[in-house]
């Protein structure tokens, strides 16, 4: 018996209940109507994409979480013997705090995807009746979450390091979720739109190195061609953001303008996250 979707058919039922029209539910050949079910709605799905991919990469945490912290606060400890303090230290400190994110959010996120291209684990995804954006956002948060201890305890030890406030390290529950989304935008769509996982790897590398030195190093130090790449990079405005925190009469009107800048840039990478897991999907 073969069974054919519900909304072929002159007589089928539909999922709210109702009628296509007046005439009978099964054909003449003996077919039944098969009821599609409604389609998952974004925020079940996600949450639901979110917890699975919590619960995979539980066993991946303290190794993670050891590994970005640990090499934000050594890069930290280098640059103590070059910058001594004022706006330098506070680009510094935001910067190294934010690397933790970029680290997992944009480079592991970006071999992830690509892994997850090449093994064919996106035709899975592909079957099951959930938007392409719940995939994406989920993967991007599950692997973000993870940052929060690490960029707290970086923040944390460069302010003692550097000797500045720690009065308002709460701007970080911002920061975090904004600058996350950014980097983990790009990073998905770096992984999904690679050809093969080596080179997703290559670009997640690159893009956290990229997150390094542009955000990282105080910008009154880079070149001038150098500082409009830093403008492109998305987390420069979460370290910006970040960083003005520091002074003692901070500006909040431009630490929420860059938040917004932030979140804008963070929408834009998602979309085209989404967009590329689409083309991957097809394909």
């Amino acid at each position: 018996m073969s069974v054919v979707p519900a909304e072929v058919l002159p007589g089928a039922a539909r999922a709210d209940g109702n009628r296509a029209d007046h005439g009978p539910d099964t054909e003449d050949g003996g077919r039944a109507v098969a009821v599609l079910g409604p389609r998952a709605r974004l925020w079940p799905a996600l949450a639901a994409v979110y917890r699975a991919q919590l619960s995979r990469a539980r066993v991946a945490r303290i190794p993670l979480l050891f590994v970005a912290t640990f090499q934000s606060v050594g890069i930290m400890v280098l640059m103590r013997g070059v910058v001594d303090g004022g706006g330098e230290a506070r680009a510094v400190v935001a910067g190294s705090s934010v690397l933790v994110v970029a680290f997992v959010a944009l480079n592991l996120l970006a071999q992830y995807f690509g892994q997850l291209r090449a093994s064919g684990g996106l035709d899975h995804y592909a079957t099951l009746p959930v938007p392409p954006a719940a995939v994406v956002l989920g993967a991007a948060a599950a692997y973000a979450s993870f940052t929060v201890p690490g960029t707290f305890v970086t923040a944390v030890v460069g302010s003692v390091l550097f000797q500045l406030p720690l009065t308002h390290l709460w701007i970080l529950v911002a920061v975090v979720p904004l600058a996350g989304a950014a980097l983990a935008g790009l990073g998905a769509a770096l992984g999904l739109l690679a050809p093969r996982p080596e080179l997703a790897t290559l670009l997640g590398q690159l893009g956290m190195s990229a997150a390094l030195l542009l955000g990282v190093l105080p910008p009154g130090r880079l070149p001038t061609f150098v500082q409009y790449a830093r403008d492109l990079m998305p987390s420069t405005y979460g370290v910006e953001a970040f960083a003005r925190t520091f002074g003692p009469d901070p500006d909040w009107a431009a630490v929420l303008l860059d938040l917004g800048v932030c979140a804008g840039v963070g929408v834009a990478s998602l979309a085209v996250a989404t967009w590329a897991y689409r083309r991957a999907a097809v394909r």
